[in-house]
């Protein structure tokens, strides 16, 4: 039995994104004015904080208003105000701008900053250091700790130095037993810790189904002349059928700079669609193509992003912690942004733990923080646009639109609709299969605005050491082949947005190649399988990509 070290906090949180640190900075903040002893230690998979983050963003400053008031005065890296916020209709070869009186005031993004939450995340850490929380970048969650009564009593790091084959190399370094009072799961969308707490305490038992989005982003350096700061683009429509939800973004950064993106509703039913190849379209309109001539590409990146909104949540705490940010699920789909929630999220989880604290007995659940999450501004942001989401699977892009127009407007007047729609499957089980679907022919790219996956990888500045064990692991080595292939084509190959998975030939018959060190952390893979059959779990601390400012 490996040998390892421990290390013992008052509070362990896993993930170093918007809600993990903001739960750190808040646990600090709180100790400090009640003169108490408390330690806080953050873990992050990436090498570096804001390594792996990737958001379009636009965010809301609200949460960060109240966590650190004085951020402009301190450097933060929110400087791009939203000036200019257009939303249009694209066809094929056409679009329409959608009047701005005619937009709902709650998706309206004056006040709001375009920034890059890699950035934000980076300086974020460097305000939870500042007030004394260990941050250990490079350190992934591998496994959780369960006391004798059954609850959560931390983490195990990952091993390091495990070759492919499981041995240990000369290199090998046994993970960190990290113990703790209180262990808060930050890991972002789809986490692996999530995962088996939700499966471990029956966590989703009253939830819907949670349902997610592919998004895309790039970073372009494009000509001045075409460059407006802090202006904001929405699109919807094409290239995305009336049946595939999604839309896309351009938001202009300073320094001649946009990132620009586009996000496929996971719940798609043709299993030829690639959403890698549906971003490569959006690129060719006539509305977005002019912005990318004589400019250059800079990144790329890809990510889940979780949509179900409050119908979806699970329960919130679990004995001996709780689930915040991403790892609960968020994000306001209709206003595009989660991370004011996530960060709020974690605020909320951290008073509760200062509370918890505070009593003489020990109580491992933090029942009052899901009881905080329902009075503050997060539900009632969440909770306005509970039927957004629902109504597009449910009547298509245009009769979403309809819907969500009148839904958002009569919230605005005070009008609160009584009913609440549902979620009727989760997207893993949205495909038909191949035999009645219509493949669909995508262009070759001609490498100026268009590419392909590996030369998009390469921008995405994968550090990732081939000799370590696979962390897609396929609970069945035949359903790739015997259902996946012979139903639906084979979806792994394009659902995944960085071609890990690949249909071979071997002993003259098709076998799957998971090609692990293209991977970018984007989940796509544990989400949309048809059969679950594989499940995302953290490689070696550090693996993966490397962003510089997504």
């Amino acid at each position: 039995m490996t040998q390892r070290d421990q290390m013992q906090y008052d509070v362990v949180i896993v993930g170093a994104g918007p809600a993990g640190l903001a739960a750190a900075i808040r646990l600090k903040q709180l100790a400090t004015e009640q003169a108490r002893e408390l330690s806080v230690c953050v873990l992050e998979k990436a090498a570096e904080v804001g390594a792996q983050i990737l958001s379009g963003a636009v965010i809301d400053p609200i949460a960060l208003n109240e966590l650190i008031p004085d951020w402009k005065t301190k450097g933060a890296p929110v400087t791009t105000e939203v000036k200019q916020d257009q939303l249009m209709w694209l066809t094929k070869s056409s679009h329409y701008t959608i009047p701005a009186l005619l937009l709902p005031p709650l998706i309206n993004n004056h006040g709001n900053y375009i920034v890059s939450l890699g950035q934000v995340c980076r300086w974020l850490a460097t305000q939870a250091e500042e007030l004394g929380v260990d941050l250990f970048p490079g350190f992934n969650g591998s496994e959780l700790l369960y006391g004798e009564d059954g609850s959560i009593k931390g983490i195990v790091t990952g091993d390091m130095g495990v070759a492919r084959d499981g041995s240990h190399k000369n290199t090998f370094s046994a993970g960190i037993e990290l113990h703790a009072r209180y262990t808060l799961i930050a890991e972002g969308t789809r986490g692996s810790l999530a995962k088996s707490l939700e499966q471990k305490f029956n966590l989703r038992a009253n939830a819907e189904p949670q349902k997610y989005g592919l998004g895309f982003k790039e970073i372009w350096s494009i000509d001045p002349k075409c460059h407006r700061e802090g202006a904001v683009l929405h699109t919807q429509g094409w290239p995305l059928d009336n049946r595939t939800g999604g839309g896309g973004f351009v938001y202009h950064l300073a320094d001649n700079k946009i990132a620009l993106g586009l996000v496929v509703h996971l719940n798609y039913r043709n299993p030829y669609l690639n959403p890698f190849e549906e971003f490569q379209r959006f690129k060719t309109h006539p509305a977005i193509k002019p912005l990318l001539l004589n400019a250059k590409r800079l990144s790329y990146g890809a990510r889940a992003i979780n949509e179900g909104g409050v119908q979806s949540l699970p329960e919130l705490v679990f004995p001996g912690g709780a689930l915040i940010g991403c790892s609960a699920g968020f994000v306001n789909v209709p206003r595009i942004k989660g991370s004011h929630n996530a960060m709020k999220s974690g605020m909320l989880a951290a008073e509760s733990i200062i509370e918890a604290l505070a009593r003489d007995q020990y109580e491992p659940l933090l029942n009052s923080y899901p009881e905080k999450i329902r009075k503050s501004w997060l539900w009632k942001d969440l909770y306005a646009v509970r039927n957004i989401k629902p109504a597009f699977s449910s009547l298509g892009n245009i009769g979403g639109i309809l819907y969500c127009s009148m839904d958002l407007w009569l919230h605005s007047l005070g009008i609160s609709l009584p009913w609440t729609l549902k979620h009727k499957q989760a997207d893993h089980e949205s495909l038909i299969e191949a035999k009645d679907a219509r493949p669909i022919h995508y262009p070759a790219p001609d490498g100026k605005i268009t590419f392909d996956r590996m030369a998009s990888i390469y921008l995405a500045n994968i550090q990732h050491e081939e000799d370590q064990p696979v962390h897609l692991q396929l609970a069945n080595n035949e359903i790739p082949i015997v259902t996946n292939l012979a139903l639906y084509a084979a979806p792994e190959q394009r659902y995944c947005p960085a071609g890990v998975y690949e249909i071979i030939a071997k002993d003259n018959a098709p076998s799957l190649q998971i090609n692990a060190a293209n991977c970018i952390h984007c989940k796509a893979c544990d989400i949309k399988d048809p059969l679950q059959n594989i499940n995302w779990v953290p490689p070696q601390g550090g693996s993966g990509p490397y962003y510089e400012a997504m």
